[in-house]
């Protein structure tokens, strides 16, 4: 077998925060290397239009943005590599990863492997997903002005959609599989004060109903009952994210839901000296592209530091 592939600073995820730490790190000379994993440009690329990124007044495709996020760290000297990280070893210096394909090491090592929403597994949710089919109303909210919409869930992030999209819809219905919300009290009583919510209890989604477009909702009731449909034209999925962590079991802290923890406030540190996190997999609040790209930054300028201190 050859001799791991060296580098400065690798990187490990290529969406917003992996392509901008990449920019950073590459205009400060330090020839990162990415591997961008099995899902290049991350969950932009399954998100037909973004008009909340600063610096597109027009909207744009997430994977036509992506893209350009490619080509900007790619012009400073981002090596991109289409390889999927299966093990790190972060015991000892230099970090050991390897690839489906190839092994490396790196004096520092960026994560942003991100985050991914959990679905339910339908084939009518997968055929019309970003069809009326989305995971973030914060994302694409604005595209059901005026509609009829649904959300899937019943915890805290459940309630903020669905209060988040009543400042735009028509109305929300909100589907939830047992008779009462695991939500805090005071994101329940929102809720259920809103004139715009309808709640369904003890129901599950039995399929998304449309051809080209989500036009409906079929239920099931939980409890026996008979099948229920309602017309909506968006279809919300909140029952949570599984931030992409895995290979860090027992190596990074993270927490109960396995996002990795920040060592110092206000900066991308984590628990291991000279490994940084930045982006989704290490943010269970805001989970958007312009804050993953904001943290892609920081973890590219902690991780410059670091390496200057250690010279």
């Amino acid at each position: 077998m050859s001799d791991p592939r060296h580098c400065k600073v690798m990187i490990l995820g290529a969406g917003p925060a992996g392509y901008t730490a990449a920019l950073y790190t590459a205009r400060a000379e330090l020839k990162p290397v990415m591997l961008a994993g099995p899902e290049p440009g991350g969950q932009l690329t399954t998100t037909t239009d973004v008009e909340n990124f600063p610096g597109y007044p027009k909207g744009v495709s997430g994977p036509e943005m992506m893209e350009e996020f490619r080509e900007q760290a790619e012009r400073f000297g981002t090596e991109i590599i289409y390889d999927l990280a299966t093990e790190v070893d972060l015991s000892t210096r230099p970090f050991k990863i390897k690839g489906d394909t190839e092994s490396y090491t790196c004096d520092t090592l960026i994560v942003s492997t991100g985050a991914s929403a959990k679905y339910l597994g339908l084939p009518s949710e997968q055929r019309l997903r970003n069809k009326g089919v989305t995971a973030c109303a914060t994302c694409d909210g604005a595209f059901y002005r005026g509609q009829d919409v649904a959300v899937v869930g019943g915890g805290d992030t459940a309630m903020e959609e669905a209060l988040f999209l009543t400042r735009m819809c028509r109305s929300v219905h909100i589907i939830h599989r047992r008779g009462e919300f695991r939500a805090s009290k005071v994101m329940q009583k929102r809720v259920m004060d809103n004139d715009k919510i309808t709640v369904h209890w003890n129901r599950q989604v039995k399929e998304v109903l449309g051809e080209d477009g989500v036009t409906g909702v079929l239920m099931e009731d939980t409890t026996g009952g008979p099948d229920e449909s309602i017309d909506v034209t968006g279809f919300f999925l909140a029952i949570g994210h599984q931030p992409n962590s895995g290979i860090f079991n027992d190596q990074l802290a993270m927490d109960d839901a396995g996002y990795l923890k920040i060592d110092r406030p206000g900066s991308s540190y984590t628990n291991v000296e000279g490994v940084f996190a930045c982006g989704d997999v290490a943010d269970k609040t805001y989970r958007q592209a312009i804050t993953a790209a904001g943290t892609g930054c920081m973890a590219a300028i902690d991780a410059e530091r670091w390496l200057a201190e250690q010279d």
